[in-house]
């Protein structure tokens, strides 16, 4: 290895972790529709230095939630481990919560081609959760995980920036709406 390859790739990882931090930024403010050229900008970087590091929006949003991401994939597995069947509901409503508040991350969840997207990680999460949840009979085994994903992501896209709501919503998507008799 020469000594002029070394520099490359540390200004190349600096470059991502600029534009990680911009992006970070912009899409807390501005959500998943944030400027890819303003990101690019803020980063003192031009877009194709941007789109060399990322392949495509999605790209780069699943590695700004990247952290937050793995640490509702760490909770829903302790979940599951130490709550068993009732782990499911409270990692449903965790997982509501933190995307409610979260601009741009509903955006992520959608379930894309890429395994290692936002989705395929929370989704390999559910799943076992799921399991768990019909085998202690607290859920429906024709539920899906793409069908509880989908619930909790629709309801965080409504309540955006206001987990009370979103808490409010998904427990009652769980519990239904009809009087108990």
């Amino acid at each position: 290895m020469t000594s002029q390859q070394i520099p490359h790739r540390a200004d190349r990882r600096r470059n991502r972790e600029r534009l990680l931090a911009a992006a970070a930024e912009i899409v807390a403010r501005d959500g998943a529709s944030a400027s890819l050229e303003e990101i690019a900008r803020r980063a003192g970087l031009g877009s194709a230095t941007l789109h060399r590091h990322f392949s495509s929006r999605e790209a780069l949003l699943a590695e700004v939630f990247h952290e937050g991401v793995e640490r509702l994939a760490v909770r829903g597995r302790e979940l599951n481990e130490t709550v068993g069947g009732d782990g499911l509901a409270v990692w449903l409503e965790e997982l509501t919560r933190y995307t409610a508040t979260t601009r741009g991350l509903a955006v992520s969840l959608r379930p894309t081609e890429a395994d290692s997207s936002c989705h395929g990680v929370l989704a390999d999460v559910a799943a076992d959760l799921a399991a768990t949840a019909v085998g202690a009979g607290r859920l429906r085994p024709e539920v899906t995980v793409d069908d509880l994903l989908a619930l909790a992501n629709g309801i965080a896209i409504r309540a955006e920036g206001d987990p009370e709501l979103a808490t409010r919503l998904l427990r009652m998507a769980i519990n239904g709406v009809a009087p108990r008799t």
